[in-house]
């Protein structure tokens, strides 16, 4: 063979083997399977996480408000994107600017125990529900006038104004005394200044147990026991079937139960 021959032969080994080695796929990473890529997150690899900062027990900072974020719904979220590999971003807005946000695109996902209602079903998706508990009126304990939704006709009631809570009260009848969540609403009940306010139960519980006793009392409860969830845009079908899968492995896995034992001393994620 003669020397070009040689030279041409040993120029096409080397070019198969280099394209061999282009077309060929390295195996991925434990642990980073998907890291979201398909998921049409906002920042790939990331969950983008809505939730308000002051609304203890689910979403607050520790230390009196100087410590870092924590909360319920702040630990389910983490341990939701660690199942999916995903980091997370939190993004601390106030409650009625938080669904405007996730229209917007700012965020993937709400983590702040948003109640699942028709209203809201007809405009987002949501996961499973991963809190059940009903709602309740909080009043003063030396308050007889009211001890059922029936008495809150004509009372003045203190809720954030896009709350599910806020709707139940204007259906019973209520005055409404705009407010931006459940510490200042507690703030104007305290000081004589509204009759009552409507919020989650596990909200007040966890409350009384911290910084009680409060002088507040429930007086009643709701007949339907609400449920709570992570809500999302239309768009966002992949990303709900992730996270309800995520769902099902940490609750089958105790997770679920363990981080609502420690807030709650019970489970109440079913």
């Amino acid at each position: 063979m003669s020397r070009r021959l040689i030279a041409t032969a040993a120029a096409l080994v080397v070019a198969v083997t280099a394209l061999a080695g282009c077309s060929s796929t390295a195996a991925p990473e434990s642990g980073s399977s998907s890291a979201g890529s398909d998921l049409g997150l906002v920042a790939a690899g990331t969950l983008t996480v809505a939730t308000e900062g002051t609304y203890r027990p689910f979403s607050f900072h520790a230390d009196g408000g100087t410590g870092e974020l924590t909360g319920f719904d702040v630990e389910i979220i983490k341990v939701v994107a660690d199942k999916l590999h995903l980091k997370v971003q939190f993004q601390e807005t106030q409650w009625d600017a938080i669904f405007a946000g996730l229209d917007a695109g700012r965020f993937d996902v709400i983590a702040n125990q948003v109640t699942i209602n028709d209203q809201r079903k007809a405009k987002y998706l949501f996961s499973t529900p991963y809190t059940v508990s009903p709602g309740v009126i909080v009043v003063p304990k030396d308050n007889t006038s009211i001890s059922s939704f029936a008495d809150l006709k004509g009372k003045t009631t203190a809720q954030s104004l896009t709350s599910n809570w806020n709707d139940l009260a204007v259906k019973s009848g209520a005055k409404v005394e705009a407010v931006d969540g459940w510490a200042q609403a507690v703030a104007l009940l305290r000081q004589g200044r509204v009759d009552a306010t409507i919020n989650d139960k596990l909200t007040y519980l966890d409350y009384e147990k911290t910084d009680g006793p409060s002088g507040l009392k429930i007086a009643a409860e709701t007949d339907e026991v609400g449920k709570q969830a992570f809500a999302f845009t239309k768009k966002s079908q992949k990303l709900v079937d992730a996270v309800d899968g995520a769902l099902a492995d940490l609750s089958a896995d105790g997770t679920l139960a363990k981080i609502s034992k420690k807030y709650f001393g019970e489970d109440v994620t079913k």
